[in-house]
Formats: C-alpha cells, sequence, structure tokens
C-alpha cells in the first residue's frame, strides 16, 4: 500500500501567472498559510492565479471559501484579474460547482499555456503551518456566502457557531 500525500502547497510566485500546486486535502488545518500566500501575491498586483489540482484528493469548504475569497479580490483590480482552477476531478469538480463558485473563477480542463507557467516554473513548497482560527475559518465561509448567496443556508450553523467562538475570544 502506498504512503497518502502529505498535504503540501507548492507555489511558483514569480512565474506569470502565478502557479500553485495542490497535493493531498487542503482543509483547515493545512491551508492557513496557502491563504497568507495568496493575499501577499494579490496584494502585491499579481492578477493570475493558476492552482494545479491534479494531486489534491479534497477540500473543504473553508478552503472552497479562501478560493471565493481570492477570486472575490481579483475581479476588484483594474483590469480584472482572475483565478484559474486546473485539473480538478470529478469529485473537487463537483464541491466547486455545487457551492456556485463556477461562476466567480475559470475551471480549465489543463493548465493554460503560458510562456512562463508551469513547465519553466521554479517550484518551492510553502511550509504547512498547521494553524487556523475561528476568524479565518469565518472569512472563508462569510467569502462562499458572497460568492452565491444560496450557501447561506448550507452554512448559517457553521458560520452562527463561529461568530460566537469569534465574539467569545474578542471578551476574553
Amino acid at each position: 500500500m502506498s504512503e497518502p500525500i502529505q498535504p503540501t502547497f507548492l507555489v511558483s510566485a514569480y512565474s506569470d501567472p502565478v502557479v500553485v500546486q495542490i497535493n493531498g486535502k487542503a482543509n483547515y488545518l493545512n491551508c492557513n498559510t496557502f491563504r497568507e500566500f495568496i493575499e501577499k501575491i494579490v496584494s502585491e498586483g499579481k492578477s493570475r492565479i493558476v492552482l494545479d489540482f491534479e494531486n489534491c484528493k479534497g477540500m473543504d469548504s473553508t478552503f472552497l471559501g479562501i478560493l471565493a475569497g481570492t477570486a472575490l479580490e481579483l475581479r476588484k483590480q483594474t483590469p480584472a484579474g482572475v483565478l484559474i482552477i486546473c485539473k480538478l476531478g470529478e469529485r473537487n469538480h463537483e464541491l466547486v460547482c455545487n457551492l456556485g463558485l463556477q461562476n466567480l473563477l475559470t475551471i480549465g480542463e489543463d493548465l493554460p499555456e503560458c510562456p512562463d507557467a508551469a513547465a519553466e516554473a521554479e517550484f518551492s513548497a510553502l511550509k504547512n503551518v498547521e494553524v487556523s482560527n475561528a476568524k479565518n475559518v469565518l472569512n472563508a465561509h462569510e467569502n462562499l456566502v458572497k460568492a452565491d448567496t444560496e450557501n447561506a443556508a448550507k452554512f448559517q450553523d457553521v458560520i452562527a457557531f463561529l461568530k460566537n467562538q469569534v465574539e467569545a475570544k474578542d471578551k476574553e
């Protein structure tokens, strides 16, 4: 039996588009560093991001909320930026579409042909920091509701629970 893939995010931050390979499961336990990386490159003006899901074994709503938030931020740029997700596989494609994210980002079958993209990109691993606090998870789920208002019913209990946790922490 083969070893399970250790969750990792490999990034090529200096290519255009920026390319991220997602390996293993992408979830609230390991996506904090990914979120910080994405926020940093978007704030630096990067407008084209490609995510390669070929080796992604699944994702949770927190990770999907980060994708939604990224797509929303990229749309605010002038000209509008784009988040492209490729090689999703059937289950991950279903997860994206069930939350209406196909309306926010571009789904590609394969990596786009770009002169500086994956083939010539130099990848480095983001250090997985298994730190996730309630504010980050809450923000990710609120992004899912911003992406598609029908998600409000799906995540109302999670959002209410997380808001209570955040409020309790703020009072400490």
